[in-house]
């Protein structure tokens, strides 16, 4: 494994786990948590190839995100819809795009 893709790694392992069902009682700034325009286009990709793997497979991802006061939570689950806005997860449960960091 290369070392900044561990270094990322180790961030990640930070994280908050939290219930899927949790995820309704947060709230979320409207600030991006991305400034990069190569990372948001990751992040897309990312996005739409895990709502494939949801679709086809019911394979879960981690979702890494954060909350309106940036702590990062991670959540197991799978992406049920995508919008411009929207990561949209079981149950109606959304995740606004611009505050998710990374999915594995």
């Amino acid at each position: 494994m290369e070392l900044s893709k561990k270094n990322s790694m180790q961030k990640f392992e930070l994280s908050c786990y939290i219930q899927k069902e949790a995820i309704s009682q947060l709230q979320f700034s409207k600030t991006e948590v991305l400034s990069d325009i190569n990372a948001k286009k990751t992040r897309s990709n990312a996005l739409t190839r895990a709502l494939q793997l949801g679709n086809l497979l019911k394979n879960k991802v981690n979702i890494y995100f954060k909350d309106v006061e940036n702590n990062l939570m991670r959540v197991n689950t799978t992406i049920w819809g995508l919008t411009t806005d929207a990561v949209i997860l079981k149950q109606g449960i959304i995740i606004p795009r611009n505050r998710v960091v990374f999915i594995d």
